[in-house]
């Protein structure tokens, strides 16, 4: 079976940064799961698996355009070192996780200056070039509950080829 947009796709993978630096891996633990053409993964990932098959081993060199995007230097913020605790010694290279207005927002520090701390607000991998060696473990069709999963709305035991996600006619 060949790997087709709305298909569950389980692959073993080796991410490694423009550097060198092995950034993620499967190793010893299960296949990532996810169903192909629903943005589960970066645009560059989801479109060099379209078309291979179970078992199928590959690399992919993926630009920043297609992963998480440039550097946007916007993203970096001033934060009163008064919203962090007070005997916490804060180093570049720190992340945080804060409540924002739109749910979490994850930020890394680059520097405390006196009274303000400089926040990179970035994916950490932003502006990076990275490249996958993927293994196709595992393509299926979805279940319904992968299909719920990624609707955000139960499916009233619609079977997945007829769910709305799929083109088909259930209301979910």
């Amino acid at each position: 079976m060949k790997i087709e947009p709305r298909l569950y796709v389980g692959i073993n993978y080796t991410l490694t940064l423009d550097d060198g630096e092995v950034a993620d891996s499967t190793d010893g633990q299960p296949p990532l799961g996810f169903i192909q053409g629903t943005g589960q993964v970066i645009e560059g990932l989801d479109t060099a698996i379209l078309g291979k098959s179970l078992g199928e081993k590959f690399s992919v060199t993926i630009a920043p355009e297609e992963a998480y995007g440039p550097l946007v230097e916007d993203m970096q913020r001033e934060i009163p070192r008064e919203n962090f605790p007070e005997e916490l010694k804060l180093e570049a290279g720190m992340s945080f996780t804060a409540n924002g207005p739109h749910g979490p927002v994850n930020f890394r520090v680059i520097e405390e200056k006196g009274d303000v701390v400089i926040a990179d607000f970035n994916h950490v991998l932003a502006g990076r070039t990275l490249t996958f060696d993927v293994e196709v473990a595992e393509v299926r069709e979805p279940t319904t509950e992968e299909l719920a999963a990624i609707t955000g709305a139960e499916m009233d035991g619609c079977a997945p080829s007829d769910c709305g996600p799929c083109g088909g006619g259930c209301d979910c």
